[in-house]
């Protein structure tokens, strides 16, 4: 597995390795650690892309229409919306 530097299971792959080199393992568990999180913040990240797509951008554009419409000022809604003063300026004509 780690000639070939591929693995479906790199968690195994660092067990595997603090077993058969004890004096590492907090080191090993600490780059665990970081991947597990490097991966979770990956997630985020396509999580918030997802949101941007067409569909989300439409959500997005009448969650602000009806914010405005209920009186709520535009930098509030930019900030709630994630939208540009740019396609607040759509949305209202």
């Amino acid at each position: 597995m780690i000639q070939a530097g591929e693995t479906p299971d790199a968690e195994a792959v660092i067990r595997e390795l603090a077993h058969r080199v004890p004096q590492h393992e907090d080191e090993l568990m600490t780059i665990a650690q970081q991947l597990e999180e490097k991966g979770r913040e990956k997630g985020r990240q396509e999580g918030l892309e997802k949101g941007r797509q067409p569909g989300g951008l439409e959500a997005s554009r009448e969650i602000a229409r009806n914010l405005l419409a209920n009186g709520m000022d535009s930098v509030s809604v930019m900030k709630m919306t994630g939208l540009s003063e740019e396609e607040l300026q759509q949305i209202r004509h």
